[in-house]
C-alpha cells in the first residue's frame, strides 16, 4: 500500500484538503492516508474539520499567542520530524501557499517523501505581495515532485520555471470539490446550525446584499481606512443594499473597520465566520468584495461578482475570465464598480454568468487517480 499524509494547518487549506482527504479514504484498499494538522490556526481550523468530519491522526497544535513566522517555521518543521520518521510517508501533500505548506513541504523532503504540492504554480511575481504567502508557494514548488495546478496558466507559470512537464497535471482547483459538497450541505432540510439560523434574523431578503471580507497585511494601515472609507460611501448612497462584513480578528483590522464603520445602519459588523455559515452567506450575496484568495476562486461557481481589493492577484484567470475585478484598496474605484454593479443590471448579470476557470468538482478524483498510477 502506498502511505499518505496529509499536512495542512489553517482554514484555507482544511477546505480545500478535506475532500482530498475523503476521496483517498474511499481507496483504502489502494492508499494508507493520514492527516497531520500543525493548527497554525486552531478554532477555525477545528470548524472546518468538524463540518467534514475528519479526525486528525496528528495534531501539533502549534498556535501560540502573538506567534510568529520565525518561531513557526521552526516549530513546524522541528515537531514534524519524529511523526515522518515514524510513518514513513511515500507521498506528503501539502496545499497552497502557507507557512505551514512552505515549512513541511521541507520537512518532507528532508525526509525523502515525494512532495506534492496542490494548488501549484500561482504566482504574482511579486514576493512581498501577497507576503509571505509569495514565497512560500513558490518554495514549495521548488522542493515539490508532483504538482496539482488548478489551470493551465499556472501550469505555464511552472514550466516557464523549468519544472518538468510530466511531474504536473492541470487538475482544477480542490476548493471547487469543497464548495459543491458544502453548498448541497448547508442547504439541505436536514441540516441544523444555530450560526446560520443568527444570520437569517441578520439577513434582510428585501435588499441586496453585499458580503465583504478583509485580512490581508499588505492592506493593513492606509489600506483599510480606505476600504472603510468606500464602504461607507456605498452604505451610505444605497439605501437598498445591506453591508454585512465578519470582521477579522486582527487588531489591525479591527480598529479601523469599527471606528469607521459601526453605528452605520445597513452596515452590520459580526464575529468571523465558521466556513457552513459563509457558505451559506456567500449564496445568500448580492456582491462580494474581498481580498481573499479563495473566494476568488469560489464565489463565480454561485454566480456571485467579486471586486478584489487587492492590486495584484495569483488568480489572473478570474480577472481574464471576467468573474472578479481588481480593484486594489483605491476609495474611489470600489465605490464606482461596486455602484455599477448594483445599479447596472447588465453589468451584474454579464459578470454573474460567466463561467468558473477554476473547475468542475471533480479536481480530487484526478489527482488520486494521477497518484494511483505512479
Amino acid at each position: 500500500m502506498k502511505k499518505n499524509l496529509i499536512i495542512f494547518g489553517t482554514r484555507p487549506e482544511a477546505i480545500k484538503m478535506a475532500p482530498l482527504v475523503k476521496e483517498f479514504l474511499k481507496h483504502s484498499d489502494t492508499f494508507d492516508t493520514k492527516v497531520c494538522i500543525t493548527a497554525q490556526h486552531r478554532e477555525m481550523l477545528d470548524q472546518v474539520l468538524s463540518f467534514f468530519e475528519i479526525i486528525p491522526d496528528f495534531d501539533l497544535d502549534l498556535m501560540k499567542p502573538n506567534q510568529n513566522l520565525y518561531t513557526l517555521t521552526a516549530d513546524i518543521i522541528t515537531n514534524l520530524k519524529p511523526i515522518l520518521e515514524d510513518f514513513k510517508p511515500d507521498f506528503v501533500y501539502v496545499h497552497g501557499d502557507t507557512t505551514t505548506t512552505m515549512a513541511a513541504s521541507i520537512a518532507a523532503f528532508y525526509s525523502g517523501a515525494k512532495v506534492c504540492h496542490i494548488e501549484a504554480g500561482l504566482r504574482t511575481f511579486n514576493k512581498r505581495s501577497p507576503f509571505p504567502e509569495e514565497v512560500n508557494r513558490s518554495i514549495a514548488g521548488v522542493i515539490s515532485d508532483y504538482h496539482f495546478s488548478p489551470t493551465p496558466s499556472s501550469q505555464q507559470n511552472l514550466l516557464n520555471e523549468n519544472i518538468k512537464k510530466d511531474t504536473i497535471v492541470v487538475t482544477g482547483n480542490t476548493v471547487i470539490d469543497a464548495l459543491q459538497f458544502s453548498a448541497a450541505k448547508v442547504t439541505s432540510k436536514t441540516y441544523s446550525d444555530t450560526e446560520i439560523d443568527r444570520l437569517k434574523e441578520v439577513v434582510d431578503s428585501s435588499k441586496k446584499l453585499v458580503l465583504v471580507t478583509g485580512h490581508r497585511r499588505e492592506n493593513h494601515g492606509q489600506g483599510f481606512i480606505n476600504i472603510c472609507s468606500a464602504l461607507k460611501d456605498i452604505a451610505v448612497q444605497n439605501n437598498d443594499v445591506q453591508i454585512i462584513y465578519p470582521v477579522h480578528l486582527n487588531p489591525n483590522v479591527q480598529k479601523p473597520v469599527y471606528e469607521l464603520l459601526e453605528g452605520i445602519s445597513n452596515i452590520h459588523l459580526i464575529n468571523p465566520l465558521s466556513y457552513p455559515a459563509f457558505v451559506w452567506l456567500m449564496g445568500k450575496s448580492y456582491l462580494i468584495i474581498t481580498d481573499s484568495g479563495g473566494v476568488q476562486e469560489e464565489a463565480p461557481s454561485l454566480g456571485k461578482p467579486v471586486l478584489v481589493m487587492r492590486n495584484t492577484t495569483e488568480r489572473p484567470e478570474a480577472v481574464e475570465a471576467g468573474t472578479v475585478c481588481l480593484v486594489g484598496t483605491n476609495k474611489d474605484k470600489i465605490v464606482t464598480e461596486a455602484t455599477r454593479l448594483l445599479n447596472n443590471t447588465e453589468a451584474y448579470s454579464a459578470m454573474s454568468t460567466l463561467h468558473n476557470p477554476y473547475g468542475d468538482g471533480a479536481s480530487c478524483k484526478r489527482i488520486v487517480e494521477f497518484i494511483s498510477k505512479l
